[in-house]
């Protein structure tokens, strides 16, 4: 089980993944500019902690992805993402460093997302 959460500290999860990350870096236009890197997860692996309260949305384009920041601190430390809307992405950058081992990170073409979301993989379990 791996903890993290914002920056302020208003926002706090909980995810069962392995220590070792295998990790995503999209080039869409949200995820370059916020310097994302997903660890996508099904639902039931995710736990948010505290904070609900304190979560602001955004949606944009095709409205399926639900982007959850801190109203606070502004920190986007998880969403519901439109490739797997059944699963939750984490923000790799927001789970706390000690917990976590190695990271691989595999670049994926978001910019030209229609053309290449078929090369995503599937949720695991």
């Amino acid at each position: 089980m791996l903890t993290g959460g914002c920056h302020c500290g208003k926002i706090q999860f909980q995810v069962e993944t392995s220590a070792d990350l295998e990790l995503s870096e999209c080039n869409c236009s949200i995820c370059y500019m916020s310097g994302y890197l997903h660890l996508i997860v099904p639902r039931a692996a995710f736990r948010l902690l505290r904070g609900e309260k304190n979560l602001m949305t955004y949606q944009f384009n095709t409205r399926i992805a639900k982007h959850y920041f801190c109203r606070y601190c502004g920190v986007k430390s998880f969403y519901v993402p439109r490739s797997h809307p059944e699963g939750i992405s984490v923000n790799a950058r927001c789970i706390d460093r000690n917990s976590i081992r190695s990271t691989t990170v595999t670049q994926f073409d978001g910019a030209h997302w229609e053309q290449n979301a078929h090369g995503l993989r599937p949720l695991p379990g």
